[in-house]
């Protein structure tokens, strides 16, 4: 009842503030400005957490401690008030918080549904959104959303409230494997500028997975094919133009230059995008639709689709060498990721008045004392609520004054 609770969003009064000062009582000065941050966030059963509650304002936050203390599952939580699978991609009972008699945390023992709540501070209002797993009738389970007391339609609600970016140690190797994280990098931006443009992924992916389960199991409706079709040329095209224009836009941006970090050039390829380059959009769906239609039998076959915009990909080089990102050394390849969050942070700024959360994991590893400063710096400028993490409080010297510290110790947070 507890999980169900905080899912929907429920108060408590009894959290503790925290600040750079340590425990406060309220909430700090800066989250009465227009923002957008985590005001209160409040964990149940989710992962190492049994319950975990923790207050701040719209400053940076910074989280140090120990090799699995609990400081990324923080982060993880934060990630579920966007639509998505989180920043660890984890489906949702692997989220859950397992418990032994003595309860302790045991991997072996049945799991309790995991649930998130959070007051998020918006520059239109203070809302209150809960989300978590509930088992369904059949024996399933679904993620449960919802913003301000009701029950949101699905997930992809989120986009039009809170606009969260992140970087991971694992995203570290974005530009070495394939195409596929690169996408997910690119449409979480997008939603930044779009946030439709989560409705749509998540309908053109369900239509793609319809239309594959029909040609597989067969025979078929030809009518709820052409449907389908029908779905995922159009979403397809808006897609691949939402794609394209961001990038179009982070490009330029990055071409003006974040200080301290190398500027990267940004381009979508894939075929969508090509006839997007020199036709118009109404006639690349046609084509799209055209394509579907006359590959039903291939399809069929193969089990996939050999176009489209989930065989899309991002492509990024080192704007002062011309070098692929995939080629770049490893600390080239973090910096360029940096700066392309931060072009991002910023034109969001401009375009919406206020910054995305951004959640960065690690992020001062294998960055030099002049790039973290350079980071540390532009954080602050851009006003944006960050949520760092790193093992050594040290490394944010930079930060003290300007930003909340917190310690997280064995699934415990004390300022």
């Amino acid at each position: 009842m507890e999980a169900r609770r905080l899912a929907e969003g429920a108060g408590d009064p009894h959290i503790i503030a925290m600040g750079s000062d340590g425990p406060t009582g309220r909430i700090g000065k800066a989250a009465d400005a227009a923002c957008l941050a985590v005001r209160r966030l409040v964990l149940t059963d989710f992962r190492c957490y049994q319950q975990a509650r923790v207050t701040v304002d719209a400053r940076p936050v910074v989280l140090t401690g120990a090799n699995g203390a609990g400081k990324t599952n923080l982060l993880e939580a934060i990630s579920f008030l966007a639509p998505g699978r989180g920043l660890r991609r984890a489906r949702l009972g692997e989220v859950d918080r397992r418990t032994a008699p003595d309860g302790a945390a045991d991997a072996a023992m049945p799991a309790a549904a995991w649930a998130v709540a959070a007051e998020v501070a918006t520059p239109r209002s203070v809302i209150q959104i809960g989300t978590g797993r509930e088992a369904t009738a059949s024996g399933g389970e679904r993620r449960v959303v919802r913003i301000d007391g009701a029950s949101a339609r699905s997930q992809t609600a989120l986009a039009e409230h809170v606009n969260l970016v992140w970087l991971t140690p694992q995203m570290d190797r974005l530009f070495v494997e394939g195409a596929s994280p690169r996408r997910r990098f690119l449409d979480r931006l997008v939603y930044g500028f779009d946030p439709e443009h989560a409705t749509r992924v998540a309908a053109y992916e369900q239509a793609l997975r319809e239309r594959a389960k029909l040609l597989r199991d067969g025979p078929y409706d030809a009518a709820w094919l052409d449907a389908l079709e029908e779905s995922m040329a159009r979403h397809g095209v808006a897609i691949a133009a939402a794609r394209c224009d961001v990038a179009a836009r982070l490009d330029a941006a990055c071409a003006a230059g974040v200080a301290g970090f190398p500027s990267a050039s940004l381009a979508v390829s894939g075929t969508v995008e090509a006839a997007l380059a020199d036709r118009p959009a109404l006639a690349v769906e046609d084509e799209s639709r055209a394509r579907l239609a006359a590959s039903r039998r291939q399809d069929a076959e193969s089990g996939g689709v050999a176009s489209g915009p989930h065989r899309s990909d991002l492509a990024v080089r080192h704007a002062g060498t011309g070098v692929a990102a995939a080629q770049c050394s490893t600390g080239e390849q973090k910096a360029l990721l940096i700066a392309i969050l931060l072009a991002n942070s910023r034109l969001q700024a401009a375009l919406r008045g206020v910054a995305p959360i951004m959640l960065l994991d690690e992020i001062v590893a294998h960055l030099d004392r002049e790039r973290r400063q350079a980071l540390f710096a532009e954080l602050l400028a851009l006003g944006a609520q960050a949520w760092l993490t790193g093992t050594d409080e040290d490394s944010f010297a930079e930060l003290r004054g300007a930003a909340q510290f917190l310690r997280v110790a064995n699934a415990t947070i004390a300022a």
